[in-house]
């Protein structure tokens, strides 16, 4: 496996993941019926850093984002995006992605990482806790969830 800064030649790599991800309903609060245009801004936008992580082949197979969650005085608290291609979970994509956000996120200079809407159904929070988020809040039925209802966000956040 390979983690390595994302380049603009890597969205076609991307983007059938993120649209089945995203268009599912279940884990972002991006509209599902984002376009690919819209999504390709979304995740490559120039404020942020994107990687991808390459299988044993070659194939784009996770990205993740990170960019400062304020602005001004509180720049350095990060935030970051992760998403594996769901063919391609349990296999350690997520969690080496995620230290090496955690690791990177350090060499800038963040004090610490937050997300700001994690679906309390989301099975990435039982990954998050185990790398030392913790859940600061959660708001109760914000979030649509298109098999349970109203579900709730956590907001989960990890000093660095």
């Amino acid at each position: 496996m390979l983690i390595r800064e994302a380049t603009a030649d890597d969205w076609p790599g991307i983007w059938p993941f993120w649209h089945r991800i995203v268009a599912a309903g279940e884990t972002y609060a991006w509209d599902p019926g984002t376009s690919e245009e819209e999504a390709r801004v979304l995740w490559l936008n120039p404020a942020k850093r994107v990687y991808v992580v390459e299988d044993d082949s070659g194939a784009v197979v996770a990205s993740a984002y990170l960019t400062p969650n304020y602005g001004g005085p509180a720049a350095r608290i990060a935030n970051a995006g992760f998403m594996v291609d769901p063919g391609r979970g349990g296999r350690g994509y997520g969690r080496a992605l995620a230290g090496h956000l955690l690791t990177e996120a350090r060499a800038a200079g963040y004090r610490g990482m937050v997300f700001n809407a994690v679906v309390e159904t989301n099975p990435a929070v039982h990954l998050w806790a185990s790398l030392g988020f913790t859940i600061l809040g959660t708001v109760p039925d914000a979030f649509e969830h298109p098999r349970h209802g109203p579900v709730g966000l956590h907001i989960m956040y990890r000093a660095l």
